[in-house]
């Protein structure tokens, strides 16, 4: 079973993005279930939104808007989704650089 983790950094200020809401949904069939929810802490981390994830299509969604809006700024990105396959064996630490037009994304450890 695989330990799934994400990190938010906000690389426009140099600092962890806390208070983004993230949400961790596992594909079913044609569609989508949630798996866990959370919000990134202070240092911007969502560490524990799944301890024993099995095989199969994942997908990390960032709600960035809100932050946006807390920060005072704009951005294209309202959402970001990150869609990944888990073997099912691991630690899948899949942190965000983020900044008000782009992002980045990487299986960190």
């Amino acid at each position: 079973m695989s330990r799934i983790s994400t990190h938010v950094l906000d690389t426009v200020k140099g600092r962890p993005a806390a208070g983004v809401a993230v949400r961790l949904e596992a594909r079913q069939g044609d569609g989508w279930s949630l798996v866990a929810e959370g919000r990134t802490d202070a240092d911007g981390r969502c560490s524990a939104l799944a301890e024993d994830a099995g095989a199969g299509d994942f997908r990390l969604i960032f709600l960035t808007a809100d932050y946006w809006q807390e920060q005072g700024r704009t951005s294209i990105y309202p959402e970001i989704a990150v869609t990944f396959h888990c073997s099912g064996e691991g630690h899948y630490h899949l942190p965000v650089l983020l900044s008000d037009n782009s992002y980045t994304t990487y299986r960190g450890s």
